[in-house]
């Protein structure tokens, strides 16, 4: 029988609880903590969020996550916190903040916000009003109003000034922010026995953010495999020319990776238009691109780098394929039962390559895409040397627009030759109708981020007004 070991607030926890129940379930229904609470089960509204940590390099790093949507087995040797673990004979700063600014009102919503406050305090290093309410961009309140709720992270920002970077947690328990139990997590962790987990099961999960809201019920019955934790699948690396990336990385990898932020300068704006906080801490890209969604960002955006995937079977051979290769069809994809995405590399930009991503959907964070959009561009005196350019929800599947990257090798860039490619681009997709759009809105849009990338990146030879 697997045991998970970790800690619960102050609590040590060893369970014979299969892997595959959702924290949240475990939190509320074996443990009675009732202050997580269940709201969406698809981490969208933020009620169920939980601080995570884990001891890296003899520091612990908290991450906010939701617990609707993790399994059980990711709290293996952390810290995991819910409001009750943050309470303490008075106030902590985070709740006084929203009662005198009057953030809360029916309460159901609150504690999550308080949770996500309260990483941020943990995380900050240079606190500022726009990184606090970024932390609560997977926090949705329903009858407060967000401008209180702002105002409570505007004065934390404030009593954040003075905090020690050097050893912020001793400051903020010095300063009420959380127990002083937390000092004491470190060197509790380290005595955790905790196997590494199995790649074994019949499903394997990473963060499980597109898993879980599709068949919840499923995995918490399933013997399943864990990636998250294990290190040699959870990297950034450059080898040979090529920036390698394991298949457990998670998007907030990504957006605060050194080397990713080295090679593209927008990476913060493109990645804050994927999701939430909390779910970019779960969400894995290997998990992004098996899930096969027709929209899936992180899938877009690496398409668009001409990556490639890498496949490992049960005997550890290695198969590499093209991403824009992995796709046959509607939630088919060429990998065998008993392969896992173990790598994925796409080669380092030529200097003078650009890129871009560019999103629509019915509001501007934390939500689905309508159609996506990405475009990595070398350009020369206004000739296009070389192009990849992808698009999502306009087919079945992740879009690579090869025709019109061919067609778009070697010409200069003029209003002509983009409406000319733009044509192109309508030949090779399929858009359908559903909830989020009709099939001739999707094709605007695409044209619409089409040309969006060329505003973006080369405004000095086009005319936004031209391309109306």
């Amino acid at each position: 029988m697997m045991i998970t070991e970790f800690i619960l607030n102050n609590k040590l926890i060893k369970t014979p609880v299969k892997r595959g129940t959702t924290l949240l379930d475990f939190i509320r229904y074996e443990q009675r903590l009732s202050g997580t609470k269940i709201g969406c089960r698809e981490g969208d509204c933020g009620a169920c969020t939980v601080l995570i940590g884990e001891l890296i390099d003899g520091r612990m790093r908290y991450q906010s996550m939701t617990s609707c949507i993790t399994p059980l087995g990711n709290a293996r040797n952390k810290h995991v916190v819910t409001i009750e673990g943050l309470n303490m004979d008075e106030l902590t700063p985070v709740q006084k903040a929203m009662i005198d600014e009057s953030g809360t009102q029916c309460g159901f919503c609150t504690v999550g916000f308080v949770v996500s406050l309260s990483s941020y305090c943990l995380t900050a290093e240079k606190p500022t009003l726009e990184g606090a309410i970024s932390n609560i961009d997977g926090n949705i309140c329903r009858c407060t109003g967000y401008k209180s709720i702002e105002r409570a992270a505007d004065k934390l920002v404030g009593l954040l000034s003075d905090k020690n970077l050097e050893n912020p947690v001793e400051w903020l328990v010095q300063n009420k922010f959380i127990p002083d139990y937390f000092l004491t997590i470190p060197e509790r962790i380290t005595t955790l026995n905790n196997p590494k987990p199995s790649l074994t099961g019949r499903l394997v999960i990473g963060g499980g953010t597109d898993l879980y809201v599709q068949r919840h019920d499923d995995i918490t019955d399933e013997e399943i495999g864990l990636v998250l934790d294990r290190s040699e699948m959870r990297k950034i690396e450059v080898r040979d020319g090529q920036v390698f990336l394991g298949s457990a990385t998670t998007a907030s990898d990504i957006m605060y990776s050194p080397v990713m932020n080295g090679l593209f300068p927008n990476l913060w704006k493109h990645l804050k238009l994927v999701s939430s906080t909390p779910i970019r801490n779960m969400g894995t890209v290997a998990g992004n691109f098996v899930n096969a969604s027709p929209i899936g960002d992180l899938t877009a955006f690496f398409l668009a780098l001409d990556s490639s995937v890498y496949l490992k079977d049960q005997f550890d051979n290695i198969r590499e394929i093209k991403l824009k290769e992995f796709y046959l069809g509607y939630k088919v994809l060429n990998k065998k039962a008993d392969e896992v995405v173990a790598e994925i590399s796409f080669p380092i930009p030529e200097a003078g390559t650009k890129f871009n991503f560019e999103k629509v959907c019915k509001r501007t964070y934390l939500d689905i895409a309508s159609v996506n959009s990405a475009i990595q561009i070398r350009v020369e005196e206004g000739t296009i040397q070389h192009v990849h350019l992808s698009a999502g929800g306009v087919g079945p599947t992740p879009k690579y627009l090869e025709k019109t990257c061919d067609y778009l090798t070697g010409k200069h860039i003029t209003t002509d030759v983009l409406a000319q490619a733009n044509e192109i681009i309508q030949s090779e997709i399929s858009p359908i109708s559903d909830v989020r759009g009709t099939k001739e809105y999707k094709r605007l849009l695409l044209r619409q981020l089409f040309l969006s990338h060329f505003i973006e990146l080369y405004p000095e030879y086009i005319q936004a007004e031209e391309l109306v």
